[in-house]
């Protein structure tokens, strides 16, 4: 069973950045194409980025042009910057399409001046 572990997440000031990680057991990161989903108060779990095994890459328009994908053999990044008060969510990772008992609990993110 993977078992997901995101960190990195916290406080910031609209405008401002943070890194997201991710780490799991075994080398799934080079199998499997690797999602950041995330799920804001009261709202539906939605993708926001994806990377491929052969490290392509797709954002949610909410997020293209702020946020950037990137996976080595130990870890999946989300670089995240311009924040918006609207990216306010708590962010897990997961394969894509994601697999129900991948889920972890995820990294809260709070964008608020």
């Amino acid at each position: 069973q993977v078992q997901f572990v995101e960190s990195g997440g916290g406080l910031v000031q609209p405008g401002g950045s943070l890194r997201l990680s991710c780490t799991a057991s075994g080398s799934i990161f080079t199998i499997y194409t690797m999602g950041w989903y995330r799920q804001a108060l009261g709202k539906q779990r939605e993708l926001v980025a994806y990377i491929t095994s052969g490290g392509g890459t797709n954002y949610a328009d909410s997020v293209t042009g702020r946020f950037t994908i990137a996976r080595d053999n130990a870890k999946v990044y989300l670089q995240m910057n311009s924040l918006k008060p609207e990216d306010t969510a708590v962010y897990y990772c997961n394969t894509r399409p994601a697999r129900i008992g991948y889920w972890g609990q995820g990294t809260q993110v709070t964008v608020s001046s």
